[in-house]
């Protein structure tokens, strides 16, 4: 008798086996008693049949409580009622870990009662499917760069300057000089890029960003890609080349996590069709006008949950908006060949409501532009003389973007909210457990 993972039924059908479970609810009907189970891999379904277990079992099997964890030997067979589509018919249990009065019981709870919870939320079905979900799209994100020829740089998350701007740091103290949790890795990857050729970082961001909407977390994960000797329509067809390998590894590995989400496979097919359409953000403003619904939309603005929005859906799929307004993107950005009002950028936007996923532009390779840019973006430019260098000694048309990692995840899952997408989300009144 071998001792097995839910997950790998399908291979023990007729067999007796040994797993290992936790008890997410019961329920009997007379002489049987089912019990839900899981085990980290899968959820399925327990049968106890009385007449084929002793008294003592099926007395046991009757008063187990929620997240009772427990040894159960019985028989696998198939279950074509049930979306995993195998059960096991037990003949004995052995009880390892009791549980009583367990606080997340199969009733209604309020978002502030679970994620105070948060570390017991985690077992339940959906936070589940939504964890194994990120973990495949952590797989496949080394996996596509290794195959298109990336190495991993590692970027730090003490800094002592900011890519981004001032006003959204985590200030701390590094021994007597001021130091800053990273904003994003980005500054450093393009050094990797000048060694290297082709790098990206995978790491934990922060901004102190007092925003409570549905997008945002204090803490997140970043993934960001630097290519050198490269233009920005390359760096294009990486980032929607990049976005559907995640769709198609996520159909192909997750079916049984996407059917507990209730998520439409097809929709997400759709989003592995290349190439996505690319509109500047002048053709943006226009559309938004032209649709009567954002009256006072103004060139030179950035653009909100509800322009994003309505962008996304008029395509159907992800969009690239290209080229914004200088004086809304951060200094590095390389200005328009033929306009000084513009930078050469781009934000993939999401469909259904999910907005931007993907930020990205070619760098700007002039040193005496650059240094401009950082004064007049109120930064001290003694701090980014490193990052001069980089201009000084080779510089070569270069770029890169930075994906969230928890706005895809949403997005793939079709979660509604950020938080659900990462296993303890940091949120402006949240930092518990």
């Amino acid at each position: 008798m071998e001792t097995i993972s839910i997950i790998d039924s399908k291979d023990y059908v007729d067999q007796k086996v040994k797993i290992g479970v936790w008890l997410t609810n019961k329920r009997s009907s007379g002489k049987i008693a089912f019990l839900q189970l899981r085990d980290g891999t899968a959820y399925f379904q327990g049968v106890v049949v009385k007449s084929n277990v002793s008294e003592e079992t099926f007395k046991l099997a009757k008063e187990l409580k929620q997240e009772t964890s427990m040894y159960v030997v019985g028989t696998i067979h198939e279950d074509t009622r049930s979306h995993f589509g195998y059960e096991i018919e037990i003949e004995d249990i052995e009880v390892v870990g009791k549980s009583e009065n367990y606080p997340i019981t199969p009733k209604e709870h309020g978002t502030d009662f679970l994620m105070d919870h948060r570390h017991l939320w985690l077992r339940s079905k959906r936070q589940f499917a939504v964890m194994k979900i990120r973990n495949e799209v952590i797989r496949a994100t080394y996996e596509f760069f290794n195959k298109e020829g990336f190495i991993k740089l590692d970027a730090p998350i003490l800094t002592g300057s900011a890519p981004e701007g001032t006003t959204e740091l985590f200030h701390t103290e590094y021994f007597d000089k001021d130091a800053y949790l990273s904003q994003s890795g980005q500054l450093y990857e393009e050094a990797g890029a000048m060694a290297y050729g082709k790098v990206f970082s995978f790491g934990p961001t922060f901004r102190a960003e007092k925003s409570k909407t549905r997008r945002h977390l204090i803490e997140f994960w970043m993934i960001e890609p630097e290519m050198a000797f490269m233009h920005q329509e390359e760096s294009l067809e990486i980032q929607e080349r990049y976005i559907a390998y995640l769709v198609q590894n996520v159909l192909d590995h997750c079916d049984y996590e996407l059917g507990i989400l209730g998520r439409d496979r097809d929709v997400l097919k759709r989003y592995t069709e290349l190439p996505y359409p690319r509109i500047s953000y002048d053709e943006a403003i226009d559309l938004l006008k032209e649709s009567g619904e954002f009256p006072d939309v103004k060139w030179g603005e950035d653009f909100g949950s509800p322009e994003e929005t309505y962008l996304a859906e008029h395509f159907n799929k992800p969009v690239f908006v290209m080229n914004y307004p200088k004086a809304i993107k951060p200094f590095y950005m390389k200005p328009h060949p033929t306009r000084d009002d513009v930078v050469i950028c781009a934000d993939l936007l999401a469909p259904e409501g999910y907005g931007e996923i993907i930020g990205g532009s070619e760098r700007s390779t002039d040193p005496e532009y650059l240094e401009e840019q950082i004064v007049k973006a109120g930064l001290n430019k003694d701090d980014y003389e490193w990052y001069l260098d980089l201009r000084r000694y080779g510089s070569v048309p270069h770029s890169g973007f930075g994906l969230g990692l928890e706005r895809c995840i949403t997005w793939l899952t079709g979660e509604d909210h950020i938080r659900e997408a990462i296993p303890f989300p940091r949120l402006l009144n949240r930092i518990y457990p």
